[in-house]
């Protein structure tokens, strides 16, 4: 098994960032709620601003040098006491040797040391992959569902909710 570790990224760490972020929409466009087309023509200060959020944090996965993995979180607004684990990815490569769960457990380490008492995601219906892993992580469906912003409502999801210790 190959060695990996999850990085928080800083505001000066904006293009390792946005290089993975761009990475995983080109990989599963139809994974995320923004398109890559709408990332790539973000304002490139935008990305350094998102790293300066007091209330969000951003870790990326690094295996053998090479960011291989992101996720997002950040307070779920309009619900008190409650995180969004958002951007999940890892790179095709990287799969199966537990960044991912790696991924998911620095989230929650994140909201426990915050005083939160959930983190809360979406995950589309058909990626069963992603659903066997937040299932193991012991997320389970809250029984809200949508589905991706337009064009793309085809895309069934449902919202999968970790409540913490």
């Amino acid at each position: 098994m190959s060695a990996w570790s999850i990085e928080r990224m800083e505001p000066d760490d904006w293009q390792r960032v946005r290089a993975v972020r761009l990475r995983s929409l080109a990989d599963a466009p139809d994974a995320f709620g923004t398109q890559l087309e709408e990332d790539e023509a973000r304002p490139l200060g935008e990305w350094r601003e998102r790293l300066a959020n007091p209330v969000a944090v951003t870790f990326l996965a690094v295996r053998a040098g090479t960011d291989v993995g992101i996720t997002v979180s950040l307070p779920w607004p309009g619900r008190e006491g409650t995180v969004g684990l958002f951007a999940m990815w890892v790179a095709p490569e990287a799969r199966g040797h537990g960044i991912g769960g790696g991924l998911v457990d620095a989230v929650a380490a994140w909201a426990r040391d915050g005083g939160y008492a959930r983190v809360a995601l979406d995950v589309a219906d058909d990626n069963e992959p992603a659903v066997a892993l937040y299932r193991s992580k012991g997320f389970v469906r809250s029984g809200a569902t949508g589905t991706l912003p337009p064009p793309r409502t085809h895309i069934t999801e449902h919202e999968r909710v970790l409540e913490l210790d």
